[in-house]
């Protein structure tokens, strides 16, 4: 479990960093070397724009990668993630902006995205089972939330890097080249995806569902497909799995994107200071997710994630509030109590999402609902903001929508059926009389 942790929190960490670099870039300086004719608030839409197209390829990923994990093992898809990611971001860091190729610069940008969205898209399902269905029962909360931990993780070093640029490069030096540099760095996904590949084994469950699924296949002549399988008898739980994800997803976004662009124009402060305040309130996650993730262990994840919508929803106007007060140390609060809300529902989410799914289409499933969530909230959350913001003059707005979304989400958490510690071996029928598992492998995943 150590060496499968350590490696599931580097890729997640690297993965990203690589998506989520580019949000920091986004809100600091892609709008003006891509879309230079617009302007000021026009070229941060449009470059929160192209931010959001990631997202938009994020479910193919999901899909394909759901697919492929529910038919051939957790780790395929993950291996083919991390370096399909990290091509895709060396090439981010290498591209000509619009002064030199015109409209190709921006035409680029948004295909690089779009690959962009189908790594971490596929990426995400593949680590959160590794680690889950490798996990013993009464420490898979726990184990799942090193999955969220990696995400946190990679964006916390995301913004320290820009934090480090931006203090020790002028404005000029800094948006000339120093931007690039996060972005070349994104060829180490493939090495760590080397590593996984060969080190790290699949999944326990996978296995023993491989040899009892070869064996009923076999026996009646047929072979379904995971995702026909997952849409058709599941398509209740990838909605509900979508919507518990909607408030999460969007108030990461505004918390560790939007707020940068916020903080800098609309409450007055440096952009040293809001990188700052950002990168160290996001960074209490690293604790708090986990923390999290092993209290819902002891309590239920469903009645944890339903206390962090509601305090979400109740801390939603509140949050901008104090940052409207243009003081370092009350944005920092206000950002701190944000981040942690968040983590009530963000550490137990990957277990969660296990344990709503049966094994024969896990991958499928959980990919499909959290991707889904990620375009419909997560994606759009910084343009909308900016454009809310645009159109209102006011924070008022961009509370009303977190409201909203934390309705939506405490909805759709309240009518999961309860799953606390399901067993997770156990597929859509419980196994056929005469298919047994190895007890070893039972064992090792706690089942």
């Amino acid at each position: 479990m150590r060496r499968l942790a350590g490696a599931a929190v580097l890729s997640t960490a690297l993965e990203w960093f690589d998506f989520l670099i580019y949000a920091t870039a986004a809100a600091l300086v892609l709008g003006d070397l891509f879309f230079p004719s617009f302007s000021d608030t026009a070229g941060t839409l449009a470059s929160f724009a192209t931010f959001a197209v990631g997202f938009v390829a994020r479910p193919l990923g999901g899909i394909v990668a759901g697919h492929l994990g529910d038919r051939f093992g957790r780790k395929p898809p993950l291996v083919g993630a991390l370096v399909v990611m990290g091509v895709a971001t060396f090439g981010v860091g290498v591209l000509p902006t619009y002064d030199t190729v015109g409209m190709w610069a921006p035409a680029l940008l948004v295909f690089l995205r779009l690959i962009q969205g189908l790594g971490v898209g596929a990426q995400w399902g593949g680590a959160a089972l590794l680690l889950t269905e490798h996990a013993p029962v009464e420490r898979r909360g726990f184990y799942g939330s090193l999955v969220q931990t990696g995400a946190i993780i990679g964006a916390v070093a995301g913004n320290a890097v820009f934090l480090l640029l931006t203090a020790n490069l002028s404005d000029a030096a800094f948006t000339s080249w120093g931007w690039r540099i996060p972005f070349v760095t994104g060829l180490a996904l493939v090495a760590v995806g080397l590593y996984v590949q060969l080190k790290i084994e699949d999944s326990p469950v996978f296995r023993a569902m491989r040899d009892q699924s070869a064996q009923a296949e076999h026996a009646a002549g047929t072979r379904k497909s995971p995702l026909r399988q997952a849409v058709r008898h599941h398509w209740r739980a990838i909605l509900q799995a979508a919507g518990a994800f909607f408030v999460v997803n969007a108030t990461f976004y505004i918390l560790i994107s939007g707020m940068l662009d916020y903080g800098t124009t609309h409450a007055g402060l440096s952009r040293t200071t809001t990188l700052l305040c950002v990168l160290g309130a996001g960074a209490t996650q690293i604790v708090t997710i986990p923390l999290f993730g092993a209290l819902s262990d002891r309590w239920s994840r469903r009645k944890l994630y339903l206390t962090g919508a509601a305090l979400m929803g109740l801390f939603a106007f509140p949050l901008f509030w104090l940052i409207d007060t243009g003081s370092a140390p009350l944005t920092f609060l206000s950002l701190l109590i944000g981040f942690t809300i968040h983590a009530t529902m963000y550490g137990p989410q990957a277990a969660l999402y296990a344990e709503m799914f049966p094994a024969e289409v896990r991958y499928s499933g959980a990919s499909l609902g959290y991707q889904t969530a990620s375009v419909l909230a997560g994606g759009l959350a910084p343009f909308l903001m900016t454009a809310m913001l645009a159109a209102t003059g006011s924070s008022w707005s961009v509370s009303a929508y977190i409201l909203l979304l934390s309705v939506l989400t405490f909805i759709a958490v309240y009518t999961i059926r309860e799953s606390f510690r399901r067993d997770l071996y156990a597929a859509g029928s419980r196994p056929a009389a005469g298919v047994a598992m190895d007890p070893q492998v039972v064992e090792r995943s706690g089942g």
